[in-house]
């Protein structure tokens, strides 16, 4: 009797993740702001802008998008892995994805979008090479560079785990 009162209390205690992905909700209603506010901060300029502040400005859409899918990932798999399962039926837009990213798929994805994140950081950067400082540049390809090979670990760990579950 304890023990399965126990029990059912651990398991309803998933719950409490439910608010950390509604707040994760607001974060991507933040993104969403930050991406129309510099949208409509550089629509405007575009006609007298240089073809490297376009690029600029396109990178930096992107950058804000790449963050938005990936709060959308989290919010979308953390919630259905530890949570429960969202229940939207046969719905012709839910993502084929949706279900099958495991914890595992979903840190390898995590990462990669952090890597693309950055990268396009690190491309922005480059584009102003001439006004860029180059300690700042330095430590920003270290940075880049830092996730790119915890990217690889991380994904080496889960081929090793993988290969050593088909040995069993």
């Amino acid at each position: 009797m304890v023990e399965r009162r126990l029990e059912q209390t651990i398991f309803a205690s998933r719950w409490l993740m439910a608010p950390f992905y509604l707040g994760l909700i607001v974060a991507l209603v933040m993104l969403l702001i930050k991406f129309v506010q510099e949208l409509l901060h550089f629509v405007p300029n575009v006609f007298s802008a240089k073809d490297t502040e376009v690029i600029l400005a396109v990178l930096t859409l992107i950058d804000l998008s790449l963050a938005g899918n990936l709060l959308l990932m989290v919010i979308f798999s953390g919630y259905e892995n530890f949570v429960s399962k969202i229940d939207v039926g046969d719905h012709q837009d839910r993502p084929d994805w949706m279900g099958k990213v495991d914890f595992s798929g979903l840190k390898i994805k995590l990462i990669a979008s952090i890597v693309a994140i950055s990268g396009i950081h690190l491309l922005k950067s480059f584009m102003n090479i001439s006004s860029a400082n180059k300690e700042e540049l330095f430590w920003l390809l270290v940075v880049h560079m830092t996730f790119v090979v915890s990217g690889l670990l991380l994904a080496l760990m889960d081929w090793v785990v993988e290969k050593a579950h088909h040995v069993k």
